[in-house]
């Protein structure tokens, strides 16, 4: 059975791979039956027959499966297209915007609260004044009210 598969190359900790066509028996670093790229995957750089790819697995060649995801996501020039991952943040990073959006929102309602007291008491302070302002004048229409009286029962 003939395979298409990743032979390791590079050194320790910083692999290269070539993608190869081989057979099963041989081992991971055997003798190809033919190459057809290569792939750094530290820095997503890749090259690849894919013409060639493509007729080997219509002639039976089974690809592994890191090989058919570098096949379905390579270009026409060979190269590899990433596709760039959307990072979800945790369940603690999930649990702690929404304690901010919680209390912010709960910073919000006091703010208005206080607006509206601060509205209310501007209002009550206002008709206070008002009603002070008026009171003088009670009080002299009522001495004035008083006085009359107190003149017309003396007479």
């Amino acid at each position: 059975m003939v395979k298409i598969r990743l032979k390791r190359m590079g050194y320790k900790r910083n692999p290269i791979f070539r993608i190869v066509v081989i057979d099963v028996r041989e081992k991971r670093e055997g003798a190809p039956i033919q190459e057809l790229g290569h792939y750094n995957p530290k820095r997503k750089e890749m090259k690849l027959n894919k013409e060639a790819a493509l007729e080997w697995i219509k002639k039976g060649a089974q690809p592994t499966e890191t090989v058919q995801y570098l096949i379905n996501n390579c270009n026409e020039e060979g190269g590899l297209v990433v596709k760039e991952k959307v990072k979800k943040p945790s369940k603690k990073a999930q649990a702690k915007l929404e304690a901010e959006k919680a209390a912010e929102a709960q910073r919000e309602a006091d703010a208005k609260a206080a607006k509206e007291a601060a509205k209310a008491e501007a209002k009550a302070a206002k008709e206070a004044e008002e009603a002070a302002k008026a009171a003088p004048v009670a009080e002299v229409a009522e001495e004035v009210v008083a006085e009359e009286v107190t003149e017309a029962v003396a007479e």
